[in-house]
């Protein structure tokens, strides 16, 4: 069987045939001509350097696929992942109890079968807190770690190829657990959540989270403010006086490294209002802030390197430590391109966050609302505007021999949102083109920027 990666982790098992089968039913339903060329089949046994070609043939045709709007956006395709998924956890279809946490704290607990998908669970949570159907679109289920201080350190938001139950079921630890938050970064999309209570009250705890948690920073005279509308329980007002203030609506991620203004700086990095919010510490301890808006990057990449297991035959490759970053190319000035690079266990949910702010852009852009950006169920299959199709999470295979492991046992490139259109200009020679993402909503600076 090949492992197949999703987002960084193992997301399930498949063998050959498995593979094929999803490839026939794709070229039935979409046509031979949109489908890519799928690796033959061999009539003798494979040696072991074919075994490993046609491993990475499997990667780049499953790559290709997640990449293409449609069929990545399939139901095929996803009900195909989330069947091997369940498949590869042998955990059977049956009825649930799955526990959601919201940002105070408090469990939703929400019957479900194993089998739900992410907009399942996602529907269920919302119809137990009453929330309205209009609303949902406006809030997703996050993977989360709890940290020592009784924090949260984001894994990732949970995809539609995914079962929410598997996915935190199977990592076997308490820590991991999924919450509830909102989805969006313009913060004027409040106004529609603050319409109806239970958003006011989703939105009132998670900003009251946030800076306890210190992510959003206030001064004293702010704290008594925020302290007195409290006490008089005046949500919407605490949400206006938040509003105006450092960081708000900004997602904080764990401590990390960087090689901006130079290399080994350790680096807090925000994500919100269109942009990376950077807090380096220099080595010479000096603290400097700066911003890369998303506007100004022209594309970027998440790569992945495993080091090779030098140990003892028997020792476990799994043990080895996955070292992620994030490579973005940022327009610096008029004329002058440049990539930073942040070094982080989190660098897939950093890309996420990206190209859902360029989403949102676009859909802005194109006059979009974002209550449209989440449709009903029509005859059982989930319709969702192009816009957070875009989302995408190529998986990646294995080598399906374990006495292979010096093959590398994750790819070089870990692709974890869907590739964009760009054009052959790199100013960057070492990159690929399947190694990196564009960025639609990329502008250059005009004179009267400088």
């Amino acid at each position: 069987a090949y492992n197949i990666h999703v987002n960084g982790v193992l997301h399930c098992r498949v063998r050959y045939s498995q593979l094929l089968g999803l490839h026939e039913q794709l070229r039935k339903e979409y046509g031979a001509n949109v489908v890519p060329a799928f690796p033959p089949k061999k009539i003798f046994t494979l040696t072991p350097a074919e075994v490993e070609q046609r491993r990475e043939q499997l990667e780049k045709y499953m790559q290709a696929v997640r990449q293409d709007p449609m069929l990545g956006g399939s139901e095929t395709f996803n009900s195909f992942l989330r069947k091997a998924q369940q498949e590869t956890q042998q955990i059977p279809t049956e009825e649930v109890v799955l526990e959601v946490l919201l940002s105070n704290g408090q469990k939703v607990k929400v019957t479900i079968l194993t089998s739900d998908q992410t907009e399942d669970v996602l529907e269920a949570v919302a119809s137990k807190l009453d929330l309205p159907d209009d609303l949902v679109g406006y809030f997703s289920l996050f993977l989360v770690k709890e940290t020592k201080d009784g924090a949260f350190s984001f894994v990732r938001k949970l995809q539609e190829f995914e079962l929410p139950y598997v996915s935190v079921t199977s990592l076997h630890n308490p820590e991991f657990q999924i919450i509830l938050r909102k989805s969006y970064w313009d913060s004027a999309y409040d106004d529609d959540v603050m319409e109806h209570r239970v958003g006011l009250n989703l939105l009132y705890a998670q900003t009251v989270s946030d800076i306890e948690h210190g992510w959003i920073l206030v001064n004293k005279e702010q704290h008594r403010q925020l302290k007195s509308l409290q006490e008089k329980v005046s949500k919407k007002e605490f949400i206006r006086l938040a509003q105006t203030l450092k960081y708000y609506g900004y997602l904080k991620f764990d401590p990390c490294v960087t090689d901006f203004p130079e290399k080994g700086c350790h680096v807090v990095v925000s994500a919100g209002n269109n942009e990376l919010n950077f807090q380096v510490r220099l080595p010479n301890e000096q603290i400097k802030e700066g911003s890369f808006k998303v506007t100004r990057m022209r594309c970027w990449r998440v790569t992945s390197s495993v080091p090779m297991n030098n140990g003892p035959s028997g020792s476990s490759p799994g043990k080895s430590e996955v070292k992620l970053e994030l490579a973005f190319e940022y327009l610096m000035s008029k004329d002058r391109l440049q990539w930073v690079t942040i070094t982080s266990p989190q660098a897939i949910m950093l890309s996420i966050c990206l190209q859902s702010m360029v989403d949102e852009l676009m859909v802005k852009k194109s006059g979009g609302s974002i209550r449209k950006m989440f449709r009903r169920r029509v005859n059982g299959a989930l319709r969702r505007s192009d816009s957070q199709q875009a989302v995408k999470s190529p998986p990646l295979l294995d080598s399906p021999d374990a006495s292979w492991e010096p093959m590398a046992k994750l790819s070089s490139k870990l692709t974890s949102v869907s590739l964009r259109g760009i054009s052959h200009s790199s100013s960057a020679n070492d990159v690929g083109a399947n190694d990196f993402h564009g960025n639609y909503a990329f502008e250059g600076i005009g004179d009267e920027d400088l």
